[in-house]
């Protein structure tokens, strides 16, 4: 006698579009419940983006008097501080919830359930544009109240420039998260420390110009210098570079397939190796 199949497989086939976009929700429902659930991490969203934007705000009001280019654009530092926690939350979002996943011994779990590596890679990136639009959300409505500056004065700049950050963001942190996943948690001090190895040529508080020539190239092969240098076109001389944003669009698509590529294969080996059921604590 034939065994029924269970109503629940009926109602709810595991292929197509529907079924993909279920077990995409699902996953974004755990870490949204995680996150939204607990009080600490929400304020820690918050706090540092803010805590970080003060302290900025409060140099430039010390500065302005004496330097010509905040008297011009008073938002100038405000607004780096503000676009560069973009990038860091987007990296922080994908790296750090993979992170949860291995403390939580769960990653054998994901990998051999019905979740298709592009629907993890999916869920991730929402998840981190989440983060980001918390924690740098928080900290724009800081920088209103206390100083008077909103960012989104920026316009249509705003919306590229957070998008192209945030696609950057992701590029890191998922090749840290394929770093982590190869070389265990004890790693884990790259999803915190990746981000700013790339900081001190974004340009984020000066012209790519003042570093030495060599580093300059260097500074234009990444998305995020193209970005603050657009930024401070927008603020300083009102002008809007397409160059610039053609050049972090085009660098996005190859640091972003690279990470991927990065984290995918850190997958592969770990599976190949049977390691994943030996990750976490």
């Amino acid at each position: 006698m034939d065994v029924p199949a269970r109503s629940g497989a009926m109602l709810h086939p595991q292929t197509g579009a529907a079924a993909s976009a279920r077990r995409v929700r699902a996953l974004i429902r755990r870490h949204a419940y995680l996150l939204l659930k607990s009080w600490p991490r929400m304020a820690s969203t918050v706090y540092y983006p803010t805590v970080t934007m003060i302290l900025w705000a409060f140099v430039t009001v010390y500065l302005a008097p004496t330097a010509d280019f905040l008297r011009d654009a008073p938002g100038l530092l405000i607004g780096a501080v503000l676009l560069w926690d973009v990038l860091f939350r987007g990296q922080l979002g994908v790296s750090l919830t993979f992170v949860e996943e291995m403390y939580a011994r769960n990653v054998a779990n994901l990998f051999v359930s019905p979740l298709r590596f592009a629907e993890f890679v999916t869920g991730q990136v929402v998840l981190s544009a989440l983060r980001a639009l918390i924690g740098v959300g928080g900290a724009c409505f800081a920088a209103w109240l206390l100083f008077h500056y909103s960012i989104f004065s920026l316009g249509f700049p705003l919306i590229a420039y957070f998008t192209l950050l945030l696609a950057f963001g992701w590029a890191i942190g998922f090749a840290v998260s394929g770093m982590i996943l190869r070389w265990g948690l004890g790693a884990e001090e790259l999803a915190w420390a990746a981000v700013f190895l790339v900081a001190p040529v974004s340009g984020v508080y000066y012209p790519v110009a003042v570093l030495p020539p060599w580093l300059q190239a260097v500074a234009y092969a990444t998305p995020s210098a193209h970005v603050f240098e657009g930024m401070r076109s927008v603020l300083l001389a009102g002008v809007f570079r397409w160059d610039h944003l053609a050049w972090a669009a085009a660098l996005d698509v190859v640091y972003v397939a690279a990470g991927v590529l990065v984290f995918r294969a850190a997958v592969g080996h770990a599976r190949q190796h049977g390691s994943l059921m030996q990750m976490g604590e």
